[in-house]
């Protein structure tokens, strides 16, 4: 048993000074006692604020890789599709091992922000040109391995994608690394069922249709069906009406939009995340909160892709669930991702302070809606301060010059909006202490085998777009 003490913590019950916090040797929180005095080997925070952390429902940690080099205007103009094409582009050269090497070095950055936990959308399976491994999950396998050497929580999802758009039209190119059928896919989860037992005990598994335009409501169906809960089914994400071109063709396809087809035809609940649902009517924002499912932002990416702006306000107001993700990794940046989703909402509405449900801290609604929806879409047992959820803890800097002299909700406003990740000081993943000082303890090694790969894969003139 060890026993963390810090003056000021952020528990389920709301602030409270002087506590005490133990954790088990199981990686979960054994007792939170508040109003009490630190004892000789306790290890004290001096000077640090201790609060859940949250975890990151939605990664391609291979995107990463890519950062910075799609940013030149065509003469032609540019969208998402065009920055999918140059992303398909380097697939190509990617090797098990870079796959590896950047996956660690994203974990290990997203440590150091303050998240505890990934969710890893994890959809290059196979060899270029679409060949399987000998392990069709050789490829998971390698990001369960990047997290056993940084530590980060994970919640796996192979993403089964078969079809190149709502016309079935076979996937070609950079995709034939995606695809599946039913079987093969069923083969894939089998293998990465393994990879993960074998990992910490708060891993877990889930499952991703990739998204409507990639399998069709037959292939949808079956894949729920085999994650069902007896097989131990973990969470369901699936990429939905990110761009109006999307939405568009699956009405011509399916003759009802994206999020109003799939609450219709599928079982979506808690075990649900919808990741993006950008672009939907009223009927659709109110009928995603009553379902339960959580929407996962991503509002770097959406920015960066031009994806647009999700409807917080009439979300929030039919009692919604959300949760947030850094998508391609372009930047990864706990409390930018916070501010943005906020800043967005001002900027469409011309108003401020939009996404608190009523009066009160628009700092504290953020980072308490983040914590709940990214638990309930990794399915996982934290988000909150409290005994017996996983230890997800992050110590951030009271001193910090934007902190300085605050306290309670409004010192979560300050870091949301005024500092930046660097007053990360500390972040525990389900107990395990892996960021010390601002730093994660294997930066060194993760760094230098990611620089490694960059500079194997940027040698070659067809991995740069």
């Amino acid at each position: 048993m060890r026993r963390l003490w810090a003056e000021r913590a952020f528990l389920e019950t709301g602030w409270a000074r002087d506590v005490a916090v133990d954790v088990g040797e199981d990686g979960r929180v054994a007792a939170v006692t508040a109003d009490t005095p630190a004892r000789p080997g306790d290890e004290c925070l001096a000077g640090r604020v201790l609060l859940p952390a949250p975890g990151n429902l939605h990664s391609h940690a291979f995107q990463r890789a890519v950062a910075g080099l799609t940013e030149v205007r065509s003469a032609d103009g540019d969208s998402f599709w065009t920055w999918r094409r140059l992303m398909y582009d380097f697939l190509g050269r990617l090797t098990p091992d870079h796959i590896q090497a950047i996956a660690a070095m994203v974990q290990v950055e997203m440590l150091e922000a303050g998240y505890a936990a990934v969710g890893e959308f994890h959809y290059v399976h196979h060899q270029a040109g679409g060949e399987p491994y000998a392990d069709r999950a050789e490829t998971a396998a390698r990001i369960c391995a990047a997290a056993a050497e940084t530590g980060m929580g994970l919640t796996l999802l192979p993403v089964l994608y078969t079809y190149g758009g709502t016309d079935q039209r076979p996937l070609e190119g950079g995709q034939l690394r995606f695809r599946n059928d039913r079987d093969g896919f069923a083969a894939l989860m089998e293998s990465a069922r393994r990879a993960v037992d074998a990992g910490p005990r708060d891993w877990v598994l889930g499952m991703a249709p990739h998204s409507l335009r990639a399998v069709t409501p037959d292939l949808l169906s079956g894949a729920v069906s085999d994650h069902g809960p007896d097989s131990r089914g973990g969470p369901i994400h699936i990429h939905i009406a990110e761009q109006t071109r999307e939405v568009v063709e699956v009405e011509a396809w399916l003759g009802a939009r994206p999020v109003a087809w799939l609450l219709g035809n599928q079982p979506v609940d808690d075990r649900w995340c919808l990741v993006h649902a950008t672009h939907m009517e009223p009927a659709e924002t109110e009928g995603l909160a009553r379902s339960g499912a959580v929407a996962g932002l991503c509002p770097i990416t959406e920015a960066d892709l031009g994806d647009g702006l999700f409807d917080g306000p009439r979300f929030l107001a039919a009692g919604g669930a959300f949760g947030i993700g850094s998508d391609s990794n372009v930047r990864i940046a706990l409390a930018e991702e916070l501010r943005l989703l906020e800043y967005g909402q001002r900027l469409r509405d011309r108003a401020r302070n939009v996404l608190a449900p009523g009066p009160g801290s628009v700092g504290r609604s953020l980072f308490r809606g983040a914590l709940a929806g990214g638990a309930r879409a990794l399915g996982r047992d934290a988000g909150v301060l409290a005994p017996g959820r996983w230890a997800d803890l992050v110590a951030i800097d009271g001193d910090a010059t934007a902190l300085h002299g605050l306290d309670g909700d409004v010192l979560l406003d300050a870091w949301i909006f005024a500092a930046d990740d660097r007053v990360v000081r500390d972040v525990w993943s389900a107990g395990r202490h892996v960021v010390r000082q601002g730093r994660h303890r294997r930066r060194d090694a993760v760094e230098a085998a990611f620089r490694a790969a960059l500079v194997d894969l940027r040698a070659d003139p067809r991995a740069d777009p």
